[in-house]
């Protein structure tokens, strides 16, 4: 979390602070920030309330969204919601764990070498996207964040296990195996991760817990890729 300044985490759970001391809101505030913080060019106001309040008429959502701008447009004594062009934005002086997190995921994937803080990275990306929230709004945003997290952190296993930090790489990959079970790629991963080990029973006993899980879930079977890799190593 930021010591100053105004910063809006939105992984895990809301929370806005201001110089590190935590300010509530009321909820439809907190919408409406989460929402400007995932879109980051803004949003018109008349969307905003038929995104935030999409069961309310018009004119009790217009109503909503300014009691929300009212109690939200301020953070101490820094302004969090600007209007330009028609359009509500987060202010620039907002820091959002999403945005950082995001960059540093991205940065992962394309460097060279493993980032030196990728515990951290790690730890922040098995946060979800405001979990217990319904907004229909956010199904989308989830999705994003999701697809980016899983490729970051399987990127960042395959870098960690090229460099012979297997332990490292293992609980990376596990991570991303967690946030989505049926994905191939983390779990072909972690059986490469213990067949550089030596561990082929343990890597074999990966595969054939992975394979139970498509056949039980989806009546599928992992990839002829996978499936090669196992039986190479069985062979070998």
């Amino acid at each position: 979390m930021s010591s100053n300044g105004v910063y809006l985490e939105l992984l895990g759970a809301f929370e806005l602070s201001y110089a590190g001391c935590r300010i509530p809101l009321p909820s439809g505030a907190q919408r409406l920030l989460a929402l400007l913080a995932v879109h980051t060019a803004g949003v018109y106001r008349g969307a905003a309330a038929e995104l935030l309040w999409p069961d309310c008429v018009p004119s009790r959502a217009s109503a909503n969204l300014r009691t929300a701008l009212c109690h939200g447009r301020r953070a101490g004594p820094v302004t969090a919601v600007e209007c330009v062009d028609r359009r509500l934005r987060l202010a620039p002086v907002v820091a959002v764990d999403l945005h950082c997190v995001r960059v540093a995921a991205q940065r992962s994937v394309t460097d060279g070498a493993p980032p030196a803080e990728h515990e951290d990275l790690v730890a922040r990306l098995r946060d979800e996207l405001l979990p217990r929230w319904p907004d229909e709004w956010l199904v989308l945003e989830r999705e994003r964040w999701d697809q980016l997290r899983l490729h970051a952190l399987e990127a960042l296993a395959e870098r960690l296990r090229r460099e012979g930090e297997y332990l490292d790489a293992f609980q990376t990959a596990l991570t991303a195996s967690q946030i989505d079970p049926i994905r191939e790629t983390a779990q072909r991963i972690l059986v490469e991760i213990l067949l550089a080990e030596g561990n082929r029973a343990c890597a074999v006993k990966r595969y054939q817990e992975y394979r139970r899980l498509l056949r039980r879930e989806l009546a599928v079977e992992p990839s002829p890729l996978m499936t090669r890799l196992v039986q190479d190593a069985i062979s070998a």
